[in-house]
């Protein structure tokens, strides 16, 4: 009774929540689910009320435990938490194996389906039956004894290697330090970047300054230091990280790439499917393999072309320069920084006074408003997890709460990198009650320095705006059955689209005028300095374009294959570097081990799905498209796409809430204007 994570009633005490609360909470709530389960298995006459809804609560209960057990050990790593939480992890994986092979929830889900009453359900009610029937399926429940046994076996190991996946990653980039005692070395970084790379250091105890492979610290000696030997160091660092080719080789990702890639294939083959990519799009709006590499390809036929010239304009401009020799991959990003401020006459660094995150997020929350009539209140009696974390009520049009978020924002020890939405309590209907939905909002930007507020990026202004449109479409749903409520039940590929949309505000005009204001003097972003942000913004979008599709026929093709040993290192490596050799305009050097630190197919939910990104950005771009059309905050426009995509859930197909918004079928036309390759 004493322990937090069995707290139900309100959001989670994170002040009180402490690592020997986790299994204990865990062990309680998975045996009363097994015991609820077992009753619900019985059920001679299963309807919504006395089976589906069960369900549904047995599996909000077991979430509300594991939610803040699972976001602690990404923003607060600690050995002990790790332990806890990877045994944790084992226990659910076994529990979720069990409920997804039980024939009798199995079939009493298939006996509402061909109910009398199943007509008379709602479409909500109807979309989790028909989900959980298929999800049934994938979990292996129509399986023999012994290839459920195995079946079982493969998803505890599978779980238990992709989470090494991401320590080993996490262990990898925070086992490099670079201190610097001499600032001469540092030359071309800009002052915020100096600030925190002596910040880093004195955090550590260190004389001088401190580089690492955190986002903010990388990319700014990429981007800017003249040192060509301290960015190629840096560079072959991240790189190789993760690998055997790197600083760490006893965080080496290479077996568990390979032993992951070949349980997935034998998971998929024991369904009955041909690969996993097969397996993996059944509940995609993408109906095949082929369907996604067409699509991919089509983007290759439209922005190689493109590619090719920025690469040959960026060789000249290095040479002109005084660059002598080939132009290596340390090379690219800092004379395309170089040419970026030549050709448009503006820096990161005159840009970022303008964009403190106090006043970016205050104007995100202003174009929020105006787009889809909600409103942002902060509220300060709520415990987090660290003293930067902010919690915020979100209030729709009548003042009344319908949700709630934390934002953690900033890079610090012992939180993975990235950005990232999570779901912390999802919005149900409770009899008269309606449970609140209330997301975690989390990204790793260049911390306050000293006294001085701190100052984004506009790319970091971006990665707001993208994570919060996760956000929206978690707090703004009004579905009220939690499991297609929000992100849930929604398709793979269509999971980006509220993302991506709401970056366009990012660059317009009159939202700009409320994102953005000059951290000494208030003044707004000047138009010239904004027309040159906007003339920039497609600054080597084929190469971007390049890289995505690169990443993601990488991962559908290694997913595709036919046959996996186990132990595929040169066949990993070699799929990769034949899509390089297809796609890309410049080749890696050979140390590289990108896919050791590829989290997002290896220890994410992107598996023979990251072409999702690309597929989400056209349906994103033609949305945006009638805003152009309409008018970027016309309130009617905001409302439609609110009704449509972000209220539904995944309540409906995809496709079909695409066209309920827009009128028509997605075009790819949009995307490529927008991204100036068309």
């Amino acid at each position: 009774m004493n322990n937090p994570l069995l707290n139900f009633s309100d959001l989670p005490k994170f002040n009180d929540i402490h690592v020997e609360h986790v299994l204990p909470a865990l062990e309680i709530v998975l045996e009363e689910s097994r015991a609820a389960i077992a009753c619900l298995a019985t059920l001679g006459s299963p309807t919504w009320d006395n089976f589906g809804a069960e369900l549904e609560n047995v599996d909000e209960r077991l979430d509300r435990v594991w939610s803040p057990v699972s976001h602690l050990n990404s923003v607060q790593d600690s050995p002990e938490l790790r332990e806890a939480y990877e045994q944790g992890i084992a226990l659910l994986t076994q529990y979720h194996v069990e409920v997804g092979q039980n024939s009798e929830l199995f079939d009493r889900f298939k006996k509402i389906e061909s109910s009398d009453s199943f007509s008379t359900l709602s479409a909500a009610q109807q979309k989790i039956i028909k989900n959980n029937i298929r999800d049934f399926r994938l979990s292996g429940a129509e399986l023999s004894q012994s290839d459920k046994a195995r079946f079982a076996e493969i998803s505890q190991r599978l779980s238990e290697l992709s989470t090494q996946f991401e320590r080993n990653v996490l262990d990898a980039s925070q086992a490099y330090k670079k201190p610097i005692k001499d600032v001469d070395k540092l030359a071309g970084l800009p002052d915020s970047a100096l600030a925190m790379a002596k910040q880093f250091a004195e955090q550590e105890d260190l004389d001088g300054y401190l580089l690492t492979l955190q986002i903010p610290s990388y990319l700014a000696v990429m981007q800017h230091a003249h040192d060509r030997e301290l960015r190629k160091e840096i560079y072959l660092a991240y790189g190789s990280r993760a690998s055997d080719q790197g600083h760490a080789p006893e965080f080496d990702n290479q077996a568990i790439v390979d032993e992951i890639l070949a349980l997935k294939h034998e998971k998929a083959q024991l369904l009955g499917f041909n690969n996993y990519a097969d397996l993996s799009l059944v509940s995609k709006m993408a109906d095949s393999v082929s369907t996604v590499e067409q699509f991919l390809n089509d983007l290759v036929r439209s922005a190689k072309p493109v590619a090719e010239k920025e690469l040959a304009a960026l060789k000249v401009f290095a040479q002109e320069r005084g660059h002598k020799g080939e132009l290596e991959a340390w090379d690219t990003s800092y004379y395309s920084e170089r040419l970026r401020e030549e050709r448009y006459a503006f820096t990161d660094e005159k840009v970022k006074p303008y964009f403190t995150a106090e006043q970016v997020f205050k104007g995100l929350f202003d174009v929020t408003n105006r787009l889809f009539g909600i409103s942002v209140k902060g509220n300060t009696k709520v415990q987090s997890w660290h003293k930067d974390v902010q919690y915020f009520d979100v209030l729709d049009e009548d003042g009344e709460i319908i949700g709630g978020l934390f934002a953690d924002l900033y890079v610090r020890k012992g939180k993975r990198g990235g950005a990232w939405m999570d779901t912390c309590i999802h919005r149900r209907q409770l009899g008269e009650l309606t449970q609140l939905p209330v997301a975690y909002l989390i990204c790793n930007f260049s911390p306050p320095i000293g006294s001085q507020p701190a100052l984004l990026t506009h790319d970091e202004v971006e990665t707001l705006f993208h994570e919060f449109g996760h956000t929206l479409h978690h707090l703004l749903s009004k579905v009220d059955e939690m499991s297609v409520a929000g992100i849930n039940g929604v398709a793979w590929d269509a999971v980006e689209l509220p993302s991506q949309f709401l970056e366009n505000w990012c660059w317009q005009t009159q939202s700009l005028a409320l994102i953005a204001a000059h951290v000494d003097t208030q003044a707004p972003l000047p138009t010239d300095l904004l027309e040159k942000m906007r003339a920039a913004k497609n600054f080597h979008s084929g190469m971007q374009t390049l890289r995505q599709v690169e990443f993601s026929l990488f991962d559908l093709r290694i997913h595709s294959i036919l046959e996996h040993s186990g132990d595929d290192t040169s066949n990993v490596q070699s799929v990769l570097d034949q899509v390089r050799k297809e796609v890309a305009v410049s080749i890696p050097p050979t140390s590289n081990r990108f896919q050791n630190s590829f989290g997002h197919i290896f220890a994410g939910g992107y598996a023979a799905g990251y072409y999702s990104y690309k597929w989400a950005e056209v349906l994103s771009a033609d949305a945006f498209d009638a805003f152009l059309e309409e008018g970027i905050f016309n309130s009617k426009t905001g409302n439609r796409f609110k009704q449509s995509i972000l209220e539904r859930g995944g309540i409906d197909d995809a496709n079909k809430m695409f066209l309920a918004f827009r009128g028509r079928a997605p075009e790819i036309e949009p995307l490529l204007q927008q991204s100036g390759i068309l």
